[in-house]
């Protein structure tokens, strides 16, 4: 490599494969001119590393939940990164940073945090008060020692800069790539067919799918879920029980690459972007999916939590909901698809998607990036 290629270290716990906002991170800085390493976390079920512009790597161990696998990946990360060398080294969240700070700190360089969303405030740790104080500890810890600090939205960033006085971060929106703009109108299911719903990302609790699944009954469609998580056997024991396994009408997927993922979204009819008031980081959220709907034309499901409400202020995109009461999510539905297909509410928001998606892309986004980047290392 040479001399003066800059080269960036960015540290994550989740499974390379799947992480989408690091992927478009990472690419970009390297078709900016850095040479860039992405560091990430074996999973029993991880698949083969595809290509990449950029150098990707996992390190393995024994445990994958819990505080034991904090600990492992915190050393084994630690470990890693004092063999590598870089101009600046940067985390995704709180799980990663103390390594990647310590790190950065023996070396001289700048460290940089990335938050993807507010880490002390999500249902898993909000449950639990002795845990929610360590990792308070060390986001007050870690945010005044990041030269640079972004989030992925607004809301977060301001809340963020209201609890570390001084500390200012900048916004970084999690956005997939922008496609060709077309003057297709989206297309109703098949006579015969229902339309598709669409959920994609975990199946943790605060995202609204018991719910969504209770509506089910009550709506003239067919509902596919694309991921894993804490909650998976609860709600295929949920879907067995309401006969809507059998029936065809939800189709659990698991785990699907991004590839795959777009193709998904791109032939399903509403997409579902639905989250409990469990806490600020939910409440202040502004998730990719919301993005990934609207780069596919496709109307969506959204509850009415203030990021998203602001987005569809501008465009508006989304039915949005006031709460996740099954009757609730099956009358919005049932607006967008009067008797299982799409109506004219339905046709309105898609032709919302397809002007918003000229603004709300990553090759706008991505300038913000490589500015931040630029002013750090004073290229």
């Amino acid at each position: 490599m040479p001399a003066s290629v800059p080269r960036l270290v960015f540290a994550v716990t989740t499974d390379l494969s799947y992480d989408q906002r690091m992927q478009r991170i990472c690419a970009s800085l390297a078709r900016a001119g850095y040479a860039v390493l992405l560091v990430g976390w074996q999973r029993p079920a991880s698949v083969p590393l595809g290509p990449q512009p950029y150098a990707q790597h996992r390190l393995r161990g024994w445990f994958q939940h819990g505080k034991l696998f904090y600990l492992e990946y915190n050393l084994r990360l630690l470990f890693f990164l004092l063999g590598q060398r870089a101009a600046a080294w940067a985390c995704a969240d709180l799980d990663a940073a103390l390594p990647t700070w310590l790190r950065a700190r023996l070396g001289g360089q700048p460290f940089v945090y990335d938050a993807h969303e507010l880490f002390t405030e999500v249902p898993e740790v909000v449950a639990r008060p002795r845990v929610q104080r360590t990792w308070q500890w060390v986001e007050n810890f870690i945010v005044p020692r990041a030269r640079l600090r972004y989030t992925v939205g607004s809301a977060l960033a301001r809340l963020f800069e209201a609890r570390h006085s001084g500390c200012s971060f900048a916004v970084v929106r999690n956005v997939p790539a922008g496609k060709e703009e077309t003057a297709d109108e989206p297309l109703a299911s098949a006579p015969g067919q229902p339309s598709t719903l669409l959920y994609q990302g975990a199946l943790n609790v605060g995202r609204g799918l018991a719910e969504l699944l209770a509506a089910m009954p009550q709506v003239s469609a067919r509902l596919v879920i694309c991921g894993e998580g804490d909650c998976s056997a609860a709600l295929r024991r949920q879907a067995a029980g309401l006969d809507l396994l059998a029936s065809g009408l939800v189709e659990f997927k698991g785990y699907v690459l991004p590839t795959a993922l777009r193709a998904l979204t791109a032939r399903a009819t509403v997409g579902i972007m639905l989250l409990e008031h469990t806490g600020l980081s939910y409440y202040y959220s502004l998730a990719n999916k919301f993005f990934d709907y609207v780069q596919a034309g496709i109307p969506q499901l959204c509850i009415d939590f203030p990021e998203y409400r602001a987005l569809n202020a501008q465009y508006e995109v989304a039915e949005l909901v006031p709460d996740l009461a099954p009757a609730t999510l099956a009358a919005a539905l049932n607006r967008l698809l009067p008797g299982g297909q799409p109506g004219p509410r339905y046709y309105e928001l898609a032709a919302n998607c397809r002007r918003a998606r000229t603004e709300w892309n990553w090759q706008r986004e991505e300038k913000t990036l490589v500015q931040l980047y630029c002013r750090l290392l004073g290229r």
